[in-house]
């Protein structure tokens, strides 16, 4: 089966193919994985790569004994791993490299996240193959997105990449675990990933590593709903990247979307963490439906601590169903004041003119709208 063109790609590689022992770093699977990347510089196509293992390459500098592994430990691991990491793959390359380095918090943050999306855009203008981690050493749980298969696919949305390559220890996504029964089939493509293709998903055994196949698949939701093909492939065989080169697909293609979403409602859908809710009536509720801002009046009640610019959940009282999902003006002290009030009141009765929308509609994303 042949893969669709692209241009632009984000490849996310894991711990397990970084450092495959306790031993650090290792050239064992990287070595095909640098050619298939030095081919596609020298055929222009552009590669962001986000790469796993700080942790799993800094182990052998930092003893452990114990099968739980204390945040402590494993971020200094990360910290000083993150520079064999960065030697490692730069070894692979005439071309200059650059370390990117990032949390959730520069992601949630639109500034933020605009300033990280002008900087990797730079890099591969300048022919500089960017490579990509969690800031492990010093990011807070809150900080975190957890895994480098969501970063991943965060960053193939920050740069409008055509294509998200996510290997695995596995040939693809199939439809049992090939590891338990040995005549487990591989799903070549994916259409629509739906609750049925989640259920196929397991988890990882390693005590390194935070992704599992249930993470892949998450990460191709929130890539493919932004218009980008996504492949999960084994990061084990040289073969892989080999037929990648000639344009076969080896592993699992989950379809892009075809009428994806703007890249400001992905961010508000699949990067912003919720610290709330507003329950809202069902006139307010269609409202937003036609495009119109959120106003204090059709606020019914306010659930959670949050402050304002936080992102919150609105919910239909009627319903209770989460109908959207927005950056809130207001804090949920302020909302509990005036909510269910008309702005002319509000100002009546506090001496001051509010801002008319809590929710304006550009900060809006519709659930609907996926």
């Amino acid at each position: 089966m042949k893969m669709p063109s692209w241009h632009r790609a984000v490849l996310k590689v894991g711990s397990a193919l970084i450092a495959p022992d306790d031993t650090g770093t290792s050239s064992k699977y990287l070595l095909a994985i640098a050619r298939f990347i030095i081919e596609c510089h020298e055929r222009g196509q552009e590669i962001v790569l986000v790469s796993s293992g700080s942790a799993a390459a800094g182990r052998k500098h930092i003893s452990f004994d114990g099968d739980q592994l204390p945040v402590t430990i494993k971020k200094a691991m990360a910290a000083v791993g993150q520079n064999d990491m960065m030697a490692n793959w730069s070894r692979f390359f005439d071309f200059p490299c650059a370390q990117v380095l990032m949390t959730h918090g520069d992601l949630r943050d639109r500034a933020r996240y605009v300033s990280v999306r002008n900087t990797l855009r730079t890099l591969l203008e300048h022919d500089v193959l960017p490579i990509v981690n969690e800031n492990d050493a010093l990011a807070t749980d809150e900080m975190k997105v957890g895994d480098n298969d969501n970063l991943a696919a965060m960053v193939a949305t920050l740069v409008d990449a055509d294509a998200l390559f996510i290997c695995s220890d596995i040939d693809g996504l199939f439809d049992a675990d090939p590891r338990v029964k040995p005549d487990a089939k591989k799903i070549p493509e994916v259409d629509e990933i739906t609750e049925e293709i989640f259920a196929l998903a397991g988890g990882t055994t390693n005590k390194i590593a935070t992704g599992g196949m249930r993470t892949k698949i998450e990460a191709a939701e929130k890539a493919t709903s932004h218009g980008i093909d996504t492949y999960i492939v084994n990061g084990r065989k040289g073969e892989t990247f080999e037929h990648m080169l000639r344009g076969d697909n080896p592993g699992t293609l989950f379809k892009r979307q075809q009428d994806p979403m703007s890249n400001k409602k992905h961010w508000l859908r699949h990067t912003l963490i919720s610290q709330g809710e507003l329950v809202i009536d069902e006139e307010s509720a269609a409202a937003l439906g036609r495009g119109e801002s959120l106003t204090t009046s059709g606020i019914v009640d306010v659930q959670g601590d949050f402050n304002r610019g936080d992102a919150v959940v609105i919910r239909c009282g009627s319903t209770a169903e989460a109908i959207g999902k927005g950056i809130c003006q207001y804090s949920s002290h302020e909302l509990m004041h005036i909510k269910g009030q008309e702005i002319s009141d509000i100002a009546e009765a506090y001496g001051y003119s509010p801002i008319s929308e809590v929710i304006e509609s550009n900060d809006l994303m519709i659930l609907e709208d996926e």
